[in-house]
């Protein structure tokens, strides 16, 4: 079952979700003032994702209630090697004031010298970081505009069984152009518009405690046409719409369920496979590097492992039409987190 959702608010008098399902716009409204769950359960974040050919930056702000993170991670696909730095800001609680819309409302987040800015300006996004003390000393510096033209999204929003408050109200932004230039170590590597393109992961929700989820990405061009997927599950009861999506034109797919076959004890040796019940959707995924973090305190845990790589496959549109895919580049993750 794939139900589409209305326009209208996310939450009910009670905190509960007013309705589930998916949709390819940013339908329901999310307030924070409408959950009826503790500050501490409360999770919210701006993640993205900007891919090149040789590659890559991720950049996360994040409110998770009893722990706020600043994170950056620069991905070198030629040395296969990625590099993770996160800053910590105690018991937040809201006080970041992460937006209520993943389409209006900037983030301007700074810990000491470290600062993270995610801004809207008219046709996209401009995204700015300044990380004098990562790599060592070597530091980051950087500014990348992202174009987003009309286009379709993923939008879905998920209950978790035996927790009437709990839910995750979760957009995923592809295919969206990236143009700018980062430094490190006083070397410069440019994104161009042409090739390059960024996701953009915007979470909001109170989640229960023990969860591992799966998700995979990819953002490009196919015959010309920007292309891009948003694939994953695991988290919270999807039984009225997965978030498997396809994207072509800037017009949304919807894919049914997709299953992740993973090689057996390790992320970035053995190709990975990806295929749909519905037969829309078979790639294999040549892994390049795993960007592992880990963040043990026996009570709050998360081991996430987000291995970058190239998808090589079939889609199939809603309309019949196939489209092969070759050494498309993205990621697949498994998190798993006791928060």
């Amino acid at each position: 079952m794939q139900r589409r959702l209305e326009a209208g608010e996310l939450l009910d008098a009670k905190g509960r979700l007013a309705d589930t399902g998916w949709a390819a716009a940013e339908v329901r409204r999310y307030r924070r003032a409408a959950v009826r769950a503790s500050r501490w359960r409360i999770k919210e974040w701006d993640y993205y994702c900007i891919l090149g050919d040789r590659y890559g930056l991720a950049l996360t702000v994040a409110d998770n209630g009893y722990m706020g993170l600043l994170a950056c991670s620069w991905m070198d696909f030629e040395a296969r090697r990625a590099w993770n730095e996160s800053v910590m800001l105690p018991f937040p609680m809201g006080r970041m004031k992460l937006p209520e819309s993943a389409d209006a409302g900037d983030i301007v987040q700074s810990r000491g010298a470290v600062s993270l800015a995610f801004r809207h300006e008219p046709g996209g996004r401009r995204l700015t970081v300044d990380w004098p003390s990562y790599g060592k000393g070597r530091g980051l510096k950087g500014e990348i505009v992202l174009a987003q033209p009309p286009m379709d999204r993923m939008v879905i929003a998920t209950p978790f069984s035996g927790a009437p408050r709990a839910f995750y109200y979760n957009q995923k932004i592809n295919c969206l152009p990236a143009e700018g230039e980062v430094t490190i170590g006083g070397t410069p590597h440019a994104f161009r518009p042409a090739s390059d393109f960024a996701v953009l992961d915007w979470g909001r929700g109170v989640w229960t405690y023990d969860n591992t989820w799966y998700w995979g990405s990819a953002s490009g061009l196919v015959d010309g046409t920007p292309f891009g997927f948003n694939i994953g599950y695991g988290f919270g009861d999807t039984s009225a719409a997965s978030e498997n999506m396809l994207f072509f034109g800037g017009k949304a797919h919807k894919l049914d369920q997709v299953t992740f076959h993973m090689p057996q004890g390790t992320f970035d040796g053995a190709p990975w496979r990806f295929t749909s019940n519905d037969g829309r959707f078979d790639m294999t995924f040549e892994p390049i590097v795993d960007r592992a973090a880990t963040f043990d305190l026996k009570i709050l845990r998360s081991v996430q492992h987000q291995v970058f790589g190239r998808f090589s496959g079939h889609a199939t549109l809603d309309d019949g039409t196939r489209l092969t895919i070759r050494d498309l580049i993205g990621f697949a993750e498994e998190v798993q987190n006791r928060w």
